[in-house]
């Protein structure tokens, strides 16, 4: 074959077009870049073929004869000299960044991370590109804010999962099995938030140590599903949009454009770095041949860049076109970042706001990172939602017992407006939640104190080491009843206060029916059996009880509200909210300190009565006065942690619980 000159096409990458292919590679630095065409099983390479046009920063051309199926990759001919950020290596097959379907897995070689002297073709060790054909119409995601986001990592919540087929036990294909749907829709869920699918490869520490990356946040291209998630490529995911959609279920990605696995200097040469390192990575200051790591993982992207910003909204783009209903950024900070540091104007911010092919698509950054500033919680611009880490630790805090946190425990369930309403945000920008698939499963944070990390083969030393965890008295496993009893009851305390706040709730999936990792809060690197979801030994009650949670809130428009309490007296109802203690008595400045037992009165809303929530963090009962009721109207249990299916004196709270009252019309007694 051979590759002519024609004009600039419109979109990067190797594409269909009539009569061929038209070939876009960006690079300011390359001296030339060539086109790589494999033997049609990918096996031997068969040409190199030099681009022959360049436009700006654009290297292209078009391949007549060509079409849907050609194996390629690119070789990028440049200086190496790494003192000016640059790391060309003719040598190096390089995947298109742009390449949206690869026949392989990405494996971790030493290969890969060669110096150019070694003259070491690393072919052998990377996959083939593989030109895609044109997708058909687009699905439609289901329009509308999460009501509940359920956080799932694709591999491990199918592996061991009931009713899915051997042969498609791991992949996209298995999350459309009916069982899983109808578990996922049975818990009220309304968006499902999938760890990351596209392309990944080891850390390169982790081979020698015999494990393997299970998460997924080391991407080497940002449009390639990984093969071993979706062996059909694009079509799987269109396929998963489809099926969920039917369900009124919407599909969002997590999606990782922080950095890349091709890590620190010592790192592989296999996508970005080999095309133009130094427009691609932003450099450690004063140091260009070493890179910023604000990622904690050797490598930092430059999205101030505006190729890199256009590939990033390209990749968004695609991931729409399969009818994805939106994105969860991890290290979200890092994306508003340049040279001088964090910007809520950084340029892909501002780029994303104005995409109108984006406009509607659920947007949620993770607000932090390592670097300097790193925790940006509640700086970022509407309509950009964030995971709400304060809601994490202060709940998590409030129910271990520590001292003073009542009044932040209201803030959180009030839906954080210290954090959102000075940006004029609303609660929904709160993504609230209690764990994710980073740090304790549900079932460990009330069973573990410490981190037990030592399968990671790192010491024990990997890991966040305040958890604000508590063990009920007996660190991990335990057979004591009343050990078990009290995990049980902080579960659900837990779960229950997730439900009952204003935001929106994230539930990691597997805390609905008590997951352990065994006291792992790093699972990153444990791909195996006894990380996978245990569906066998699935705690069915619980399951029953966040399903009863979730179907309760949805029918509370005062925690469904989308606004900030005001707390004070309306025009025709008493205020929205209002905070007492077990008395019933208004909480006091000086008091809240002091208090365990907290009494949340919601005024009606949309036609519905008041509601009362008591959350009573005590070891022990508590008697609670209920405010006086409505004229006609009584209080009822509508819900209780402890004691589900309801029971027990309405007028004793149990220990570690919540519980919910309605004050609603009391029926007429009927003479006999």
């Amino acid at each position: 074959m051979e590759i002519v000159a024609d004009s600039l096409p419109p979109a990067l990458g190797v594409r269909p077009r009539e009569g061929g292919l038209a070939v876009a590679v960006f690079s300011r630095h390359a001296e030339r870049i060539e086109l790589c065409l494999f033997a049609g099983d990918g096996a031997r390479e068969t040409q190199r073929l030099a681009l022959p046009c360049r436009d700006g920063d654009i290297h292209h051309g078009f391949l007549p004869g060509a079409g849907a199926g050609l194996r390629y990759g690119l070789r990028a001919h440049g200086p190496f000299s790494p003192g000016e950020s640059h790391r060309f290596d003719a040598a190096k097959l390089l995947v298109d960044p742009y390449a949206s379907l690869i026949d392989r897995p990405f494996q971790w070689r030493a290969e890969l991370a060669a110096p150019p002297a070694a003259a070491i073709d690393t072919a052998p060790f990377v996959p083939r590109c593989i030109v895609a054909a044109p997708e058909g119409p687009e699905p439609t995601a289901p329009a509308g804010w999460p009501g509940l986001i359920y956080e799932l990592g694709v591999k491990s919540f199918t592996m061991r999962a009931p009713g899915v087929p051997d042969a498609i036990r791991g992949t996209l294909a298995a999350l459309c099995e009916p069982a899983l749907v109808a578990h996922i829709a049975g818990l009220g869920v309304s968006h499902v938030e999938l760890m990351p699918t596209a392309a990944w490869m080891d850390e390169r520490h982790l081979p020698a140590l015999g494990l393997a990356n299970a998460w997924g946040y080391n991407p080497v291209n940002f449009f390639a599903l990984d093969p071993r998630l979706a062996p059909g490529g694009l079509a799987d995911l269109r396929r998963l949009c489809a099926r969920y959609a039917q369900a009124g279920i919407g599909v969002l990605l997590d999606i990782v454009f922080n950095h890349t696995a091709e890590s620190d200097e010592l790192g592989a040469t296999i996508c970005l770095r080999g095309l133009d390192n130094a427009s691609y990575y932003r450099p450690l200051p004063g140091d260009p041949s070493r890179f910023a790591n604000d990622t904690g993982c050797g490598n930092t992207l430059a999205c101030e860049n505006p190729f890199v910003v256009r590939m990033m909204l390209d990749a968004l783009r695609q991931w729409r076109a399969c009818g994805v209903a939106g994105f969860r950024f991890d290290l979200g900070a890092t994306l508003g970042r340049d040279a001088a540091g964090f910007s809520p104007d950084a340029a892909f911010f501002s780029a994303l706001r104005q995409d109108p092919a984006l406009a509607g698509c659920v947007l949620i950054m993770e607000p932090w990172d390592i670097g300097a500033d790193g925790y940006q919680q509640g700086n970022f611009p509407a309509p950009l939602a964030e995971w709400n880490g304060r809601f994490r630790d202060d709940v998590r805090r409030f129910w271990r017992g520590d001292a003073g946190l009542a009044g932040a425990l209201a803030t959180r369930l009030a839906g954080s407006a210290d954090l959102f309403a000075e940006r004029h945000r609303k609660p929904c920008a709160s993504i609230n939640f209690l764990t994710s698939h980073d740090g304790f499963t549900l079932a460990d944070l009330v069973s573990y104190a410490s981190k037990h990390n030592e399968a990671n083969g790192e010491g024990n030393r990997d890991g966040d080491s305040d958890n604000h965890s508590w063990n009920n008295g007996i660190e991990g496993a335990s057979a004591d009843t009343g050990v078990i009893a009290a995990r049980h009851a902080d579960i659900r305390a837990l779960l229950a206060t997730l439900f009952f706040a204003r935001g929106t709730p994230m539930l990691s999936a597997g805390d609905e029916f008590g997951r352990t990792q065994g006291g792992n809060n790093n699972g990153y690197s444990q791909d195996n059996a006894g990380f996978w979801l245990d569906w066998p030994r699935r705690d069915r009650e619980l399951a029953a009880f966040v399903a009863a949670l979730s179907a309760l809130r949805q029918h509370m428009a005062a925690l469904t509200k989308n606004a900030f309490f005001s707390g004070q007296p309306r025009a025709d109802a008493a205020p929205d909210v209002t905070w007492r203690d077990a008395s019933d008595a208004p909480v006091a400045n000086a008091a809240w300190q002091g208090l365990d037992t907290l009494l949340m009165l919601l005024g009606e809303e949309a036609g519905q009565g008041r509601m009362l929530l008591a959350f009573n963090r005590r070891r022990d009962p508590v008697a609670v006065t209920l405010p006086a009721p409505k004229a006609g109207h009584g209080w009822s249990l509508a819900l209780c942690s402890r004691d589900f299916p309801q029971s027990g004196d309405p007028l004793t709270l149990p220990p570690r619980s919540v519980r919910v009252y309605r004050d609603g019309p009391v029926k007429p007694a009927h003479d006999g």
